[in-house]
């Protein structure tokens, strides 16, 4: 399924990427810094004046403001790259519990809950020492249902 972006979106998707790659450069905070001194430079030739003032502030608000939007674009799409990666190397893997698949859709609550299992899972590996033992989701759902029913059995 191929899907056909609008013109406005290529647009704005080559604007993102040509104004990411030159933000990144080690050149990009020079020039800022240039013009900051070439701004506090013109101040005497305009009697340090508000609209002197008003300009730098005004500039820098409004590349602020549009860098806030172009970083966080940027930010979410290689996220999302990232995720979709992660996803087909969980999605291909034998023993790998497919339920971590869309675990970016999880609640911060239910994202806190997988974490304390997973720092238990890493407890449990270091304490046998054994690089190859794996533990798992499923696993642990076996091991807690067998102890629920043992729990069960035992008051009977």
């Amino acid at each position: 399924m191929k899907i056909r972006p609008t013109i406005l979106q290529l647009f704005f998707h080559r604007f993102i990427n040509r104004v990411n790659r030159i933000s990144e450069r080690p050149v990009a905070p020079v020039i800022a810094f240039l013009l900051i001194i070439l701004w506090t430079f013109t101040g005497p030739f305009f009697w340090f004046s508000t609209t002197w003032q008003l300009v730098i502030s005004t500039g820098t608000t409004i590349i602020t403001f549009l860098m806030v939007f172009i970083i966080q674009q940027w930010q979410n799409k290689d996220t999302m790259a990232v995720q979709l990666k992660l996803n087909e190397l969980i999605g291909r893997q034998k023993n790998a519990s497919n339920r971590l698949i869309d675990v970016e859709g999880l609640t911060s609550d239910e994202l806190e809950v997988l974490k304390k299992f997973y720092i238990k899972l890493s407890g449990l590996s270091a304490r046998d020492n054994d690089l190859h033992s794996s533990h798992s989701i499923d696993e642990a759902s076996v091991i807690h249902t067998r102890k629920r029913s043992l729990t069960v059995n035992s008051k009977v």
